[in-house]
């Protein structure tokens, strides 16, 4: 029963102890500088200098990603991270982008039908008109050899 238990309290303590430290870049890439409004990897300014000590430091104490950008957001409040989360008002980040892009496709489909089902143009965009038959084709050039004289 002893065992059981210690066995029970190593699994409890091993988690924290298998979290993988956070790499710099990793996180530098998913937060924002606060004064910039640009990815921290390409903000320069002070503010951002301070928010890379501060991700340094926390990755020293042997961090996770996901508690360094919850420290973050703590200092900083939620504009310090790139990608909003995925809860409430925020879905609209996520959903706009995809209808855009559908009813982009949709406008595309039917406009391509369209123009298909318009058939064959000539050069000018008028449709193609059907060849002359011999006989059309005899009494045309017998209407324009009147006008030749």
């Amino acid at each position: 029963m002893k065992v059981v238990l210690v066995l029970l309290a190593l699994l409890a303590l091993a988690p924290p102890a298998l979290a993988k430290p956070a790499n710099f870049a990793d996180v530098e890439d998913e937060v924002m500088c606060v004064s910039c409004n640009v990815a921290l990897n390409v903000a320069e300014s002070p503010q951002a200098e301070a928010e890379r000590r501060y991700i340094r430091q926390l990755i020293a104490k042997g961090e996770d990603k996901d508690q360094i950008k919850a420290a973050l957001v703590n200092v900083y409040g939620e504009n310090v991270l790139a990608l909003p989360k995925s809860q409430g008002f925020n879905w609209v980040a996520y959903l706009v982008p995809i209808a855009l892009i559908a009813a982009l496709a949709l406008a595309l489909a039917f406009g391509l039908r369209r123009w298909r089902r318009r058939g064959p143009q000539d050069g000018m965009g008028g449709p193609l008109r059907p060849e002359l038959s011999d006989a059309d084709a005899a009494r045309l050039d017998a209407d324009l050899a009147l006008f030749d004289r």
